[in-house]
């Protein structure tokens, strides 16, 4: 463990290579089962719900309908999260062919929201707890092997694929302090082998 600023992070992240392969996992993401969508911060709630009306063009009929009837959250402050359908799918997947897509970040990149998606969702593969100290941990996922593969193969740390969604969470001067300890405990490793 490293810390950085007020945040505990897992060794492992500083070597771990990583990159979305999406015709290879279909999403995996979005759709783990388990029955309890993606973790939300307490501001997040009036984001999602500011954002629905752009989202919601892209959602199913079946989406829609669970919405309607159960709502887009679940939870109470400091424990919300995602509603979900099947216990699987989050209620904002859409579908293009066999891959499960967020319906917040298709209306952000086509410039109709400048909300992006939940932060949990754009730290993904990390997870943090929170507590005095941040504590971010690397969740290794069978359905994220490919992103191992590929981030292997093409070299991406994690660190790096991750960037803005730790900037978002962190802020710049933070994010540059984490990449050179990442680096330097990756280059590290790299001796030793």
């Amino acid at each position: 463990m490293f810390i950085i600023g007020e945040a505990l992070i897992e060794e492992d992240i500083a070597r771990e290579r990583f990159a979305c392969d999406l015709p290879q996992c279909r999403g995996a993401c979005c759709t783990l089962p388990g029955g309890r969508g993606a973790p939300l911060e307490d501001e997040e709630v009036v984001e999602i719900q500011r954002a629905f009306p752009f989202a919601k063009h892209y959602l199913s009929p079946k989406h829609l309908d669970a919405i309607e009837r159960f709502g887009m959250v679940e939870g109470s402050p400091g424990n919300h999260a995602t509603m979900c359908i099947d216990e699987k799918d989050c209620v904002f997947v859409f579908y293009e062919g066999a891959i499960a897509k967020c319906a917040w970040e298709k209306a952000y990149h086509e410039g109709k929201t400048g909300w992006r998606k939940p932060l949990s969702c754009h730290l993904f593969p990390l997870r943090i707890s929170n507590g005095s100290t941040d504590r971010i941990r690397y969740e290794h996922l069978r359905d994220c092997h490919a992103a191992v593969e590929r981030g292997t193969r093409d070299r991406i740390p994690l660190y790096e694929f991750l960037r803005d969604a730790l900037v978002r969470k962190y802020g710049e001067e933070w994010y540059a302090r984490f990449r050179e300890a990442c680096r330097e405990r990756d280059a590290d490793i790299l001796k030793q082998r």
